[in-house]
Order: C-alpha cells, then sequence, then structure tokens
C-alpha cells in the first residue's frame, strides 16, 4: 500500500512538471510553410531544427517586419511572424536573456490571461508566449507566437538564451531588424565581403575558440563559410562545378578508409545526408578550394559538424544589413 501511494505521488509530480497549457481558443493555432524565405501569412510559420542539430540558440525578433527567426549554431533553423506591442505598450528593442521559462503561465498584470510557453525577457512584464496573431502589432509589449511553434522554441532555447528584439532604432548587434539565412559575425566589416580571387581564404579561429561548428558551401557565392559557436571564424573562395543543390550533411564518427577529395594526405569522413539522399562523395568532387584553408578546417571539425550545401546566395548587397541573407 505505501509503495503504491509513493508511486501516484511520484506520477503526479511528473505530471506536474511536465503539465502543458492547451491552446487557449482565442490563441493562433499556426500553420506550417515548407518555405524557409519569402512573405509569410499571420499565423505561418517554418520550422527544421535538422538543419543544424546543436549549437547555441539566438532568437531574432524584427518589429518592422513583425517577424521572429530562429538561429542554432548561426544556421536558421526556424521563423514566424508574430505579433508584438501596440504603439501605447511598444516591445522594447534590444539584447535579452531569457529570465525564465515556463509551460504553463497566466498573466499577473492582464486578467489572469493565458500565456502558453511563456519565456520572460524581463522583470516588467515582457515575454515571449503563445497567443492571437491578427496580422499586425497588437500586443501589450509581448512577443505572441503562433502556439504550435510557440512549444517548438520553448524546446530548444535554455535559460540565459540570447533573444535581440530589433525595432529599427535602438541598436542592436547583427541585423535584428532585417534577418537572413545566417548570422553576421559580431566585428563584422565591409572588408570581410571582399571578393576573393580562387584560392584564396581568410581564417580567424580566434574569433571564436571553443563550441561546434557549422560550415555553410553557396554555389551562388562561389564560396565556403566557416562557424564555430555561431560565430563567422573563415571564408575562402570555392570552384563549383554546376548547381550543388540544397543539402545538409553530418559528421560522424570514423572514416571511410578513402583519401580525402579536399584535404590531401588525410583520411575522408564519414558523413550522413539530413533528411536527403544526395552523395556527399559526389558533391566534393564538384567542389575545389585552397588545400591549406581545407586542411585548417579539417583540424577543427569533429563528428557532429554540420555541412549546408545551398545554391541560394548568401552575402546580399554588399552591407552588414544583410550580410548573410537569402534572396
Amino acid at each position: 500500500m505505501k509503495l503504491r501511494y509513493l508511486l501516484t505521488v511520484f506520477a503526479a509530480l511528473i505530471t506536474t512538471s511536465y503539465a502543458v497549457m492547451p491552446q487557449p481558443s482565442f490563441h493562433t493555432k499556426g500553420s506550417r510553410t515548407g518555405k524557409p524565405t519569402g512573405p509569410m501569412k499571420p499565423g505561418e510559420y517554418w520550422w527544421n531544427a535538422q538543419l543544424s542539430p546543436s549549437g547555441p540558440v539566438v532568437v531574432l525578433v524584427s518589429i518592422p517586419q513583425q517577424m521572429m527567426h530562429v538561429y542554432r549554431n548561426g544556421v536558421l533553423i526556424g521563423r514566424t511572424t508574430v505579433s508584438t506591442g501596440t504603439a501605447g505598450h511598444a516591445t522594447p528593442g534590444g539584447v535579452f536573456s531569457i529570465l525564465e521559462k515556463k509551460q504553463e503561465h497566466r498573466s499577473k498584470k492582464y486578467d489572469n490571461a493565458p500565456m502558453p510557453f511563456m519565456q520572460r525577457l524581463t522583470w516588467e512584464g515582457i515575454a515571449m508566449h503563445s497567443g492571437q496573431l491578427p496580422g499586425y502589432a497588437a500586443s501589450h509589449g509581448c512577443v505572441r507566437l503562433p502556439y504550435d511553434f510557440s512549444a517548438l522554441l520553448y524546446n530548444v532555447t535554455a535559460s540565459g538564451g540570447t533573444v535581440v528584439v530589433g525595432n529599427g532604432k535602438t541598436p542592436t548587434p547583427y541585423m535584428a531588424a532585417n534577418p537572413g539565412m545566417l548570422l553576421a559575425p559580431k566585428d563584422f566589416t565591409p572588408a570581410m565581403l571582399r571578393p576573393m580571387a580562387s584560392g584564396d581564404y581568410d581564417w580567424h579561429p580566434e574569433r571564436s575558440t571553443g563550441g561546434p561548428i557549422t560550415i555553410v558551401v553557396s554555389s551562388s557565392d562561389k564560396a565556403l563559410y566557416v562557424y564555430r559557436n555561431g560565430n563567422a571564424i573563415g571564408r575562402g573562395a570555392v570552384d563549383v562545378k554546376g548547381r550543388l543543390g540544397e543539402n545538409v550533411f553530418t559528421l560522424l564518427e570514423g572514416t571511410t578508409g578513402q583519401a580525402s577529395q579536399l584535404a590531401p594526405g588525410r583520411q575522408a569522413g564519414r558523413w550522413m545526408a539530413v533528411g536527403g539522399r544526395a552523395d556527399p562523395t559526389k558533391l566534393a568532387s564538384r567542389v575545389r578550394f585552397s588545400p591549406e584553408f581545407a586542411q585548417k578546417i579539417a583540424d577543427e571539425i569533429k563528428p557532429g559538424t554540420t555541412v549546408l550545401v545551398t545554391d541560394q546566395p548568401v552575402v546580399r548587397n554588399g552591407s552588414a544589413n544583410g550580410y548573410f541573407a537569402s534572396r
């Protein structure tokens, strides 16, 4: 009897700890779309966490665009329409840390209003949470999200995570008011966008000394970008034969036993195609860049490294305000 009682109490504790507030009837459920770029209707969202399975998460909220972009390890994994504060209750711009997270929460300030998947940004009442999305700014200062998207976001963020709100007025890092596919480096200068001749590369691993590596190869830019912990540490010119398609690969443990096509003197790593059937060996045969640059990259990558291959341009307009952005 005592054991049964203890099990009942334990089950109740588990249920309480992981309780999820159901979607309020007046909140927008959300509609998933397959478009990582382009305009969205109110309530639409895109989510593909497989593109970058690990690394730090940064959330960018654009008040002018009424959009949110979510990056993990510098790569876009999700975006959605939002509804921010009205003129009398404006959402403040700036850089915030997630102070508190609650799956079930009700507003102490506004008539006990439900706020599922609440992530607090200030102790004065500004948070991200599920809500109604009419297609324009309509909240009392919070960032409203589609219910389904708020749950997805809640599961990838952590207390202390970074949220940047761009209002076009308050100075903020990167380009939160006009985000793109990737984050610009913290120490961006226009010189970082200089055209590169075949075989040229920039390499600055001191910009970020620890964390997971993400590599992006763009056939449109004819360039390869290297990120560590979400910070740009390298860029090199790439010679590409034809279009490469849209593919994501993750480095596995071990090697194939074959010689690497890109880094002379090394064995080729084992790569898994994420969400596709592309052959990394065939793609590697169509890409060429500095062997010296390849050796530097090979020294840094380890199992779990993500490579995003795209025909989309990564650089746009030659300026910081669209530095890593799609069409």
